[in-house]
């Protein structure tokens, strides 16, 4: 079955600085081995000026879970976390089943 794995990254401390390592974390996405798609989306800011619950998602979509798990075993995938981490930002992982629409 189709998989997708989601980053929720949460409100980061320096937005600005964020966004400047955010290339190089999309471009490491894009070299997982096995990718199919992948969808990077930013959330809309609250009309209220409140926090937004979260800064952006990161979707990667793969033929099958098994695929989607061997590529979280490479190098690759251990570069992506560390990025992402190294922003200060934190986040949350999925790995999500796609259901047909």
């Amino acid at each position: 079955m189709s998989t997708k794995i989601t980053f929720i990254i949460d409100n980061p401390a320096d937005p600005a600085a964020f966004e400047a390592a955010y290339p190089g974390i999309s471009d490491l996405a894009d070299r997982l081995p096995g990718l199919r798609r992948r969808e990077a989306a930013k959330v809309w800011p609250k009309e209220d000026g409140t926090a937004t619950p979260a800064y952006r998602t990161l979707d990667l979509y793969f033929d099958s879970y098994e695929e989607a798990s061997a590529a979280v075993a490479t190098t690759v995938a251990g570069e992506l976390v560390g990025a992402l981490t190294a922003t200060g930002a934190s986040f949350t992982g999925l790995f999500s089943a796609l259901e047909p629409s």
